[in-house]
Order: structure tokens, then C-alpha cells, then sequence
């Protein structure tokens, strides 16, 4: 399982309960194909840089996710279906990224002979 981030910027128009079932339909589908969905990231409206489809403002999320490959080209194919999503990025996470994102790895106590004060 990898680590994958998929950004999404849906039409600014939309009312907050389609906006909702867009982003629970990616879950879904995440859910169904195995994968675990860490986080969720609702960014809001944001005003677009230049004019995308004749629009000037989107709204932007971001999914985490751990999935198979398979899992992460059926979220793709949905997106890229919707009505609703203007446009869609999906990324892997390099290890080094993914490892820092979920926290520090636990260390154990070296073995051996020492005493509290760590002399032998």
C-alpha cells in the first residue's frame, strides 16, 4: 500500500451538500478498493490565478490516502467523470514524505547490561 494525496477543485457554485457527497463518493470508492482514508482537507473557495472553464474561483480539498494502485486509477476515472470537479491531481507520496507524515517511528531501549544512570 502506498501513500497518496489527491487534490480536487470542485465549481464554487455548488451548495455545500453537493460538494459533501462529491468528496464521500471519493472516499467511497477509496473504502471499497481497500484503501484507508487518513484525511480529509477542506480548503474552501480560493479565486483561481487565471480563468479555468470560464470560472474565476474554485473549491479546493484534499484527500490522504493509503491505497492499492488500482484503487487510486478507479478514484481517478470518478473524478475525472464528475460534472462537478473542475480538475484533479492525484500524487504519490515519496516513502521519505509518507514516513514523516505519520509520525516518528517508536525506539526501544538498547539491550544490554546498564543501569539507570547508563554506565555498565
Amino acid at each position: 500500500m502506498r501513500h497518496y494525496e489527491v487534490m480536487v477543485i470542485l465549481d464554487a457554485s455548488l451548495e455545500e451538500d453537493a460538494i459533501r457527497a462529491t468528496l464521500d463518493r471519493a472516499t467511497q470508492v477509496f473504502t471499497a478498493g481497500g484503501a484507508t482514508v487518513d484525511k480529509v482537507d477542506r480548503w474552501g473557495k480560493r479565486r483561481f490565478a487565471y480563468e479555468v472553464h470560464h470560472r474565476n474561483e474554485g473549491y479546493y480539498a484534499l484527500i490522504q490516502a493509503v491505497a492499492e494502485p488500482a484503487a487510486v486509477a478507479e478514484v481517478d476515472r470518478m473524478l475525472g467523470l464528475a460534472d462537478e470537479v473542475i480538475r484533479h491531481k492525484v500524487i504519490r507520496l515519496p516513502e521519505e514524505s509518507a514516513a514523516k507524515t505519520a509520525g516518528p517511528p517508536a525506539v526501544d531501549a538498547p539491550a544490554g547490561d546498564a543501569d539507570e544512570n547508563g554506565a555498565s
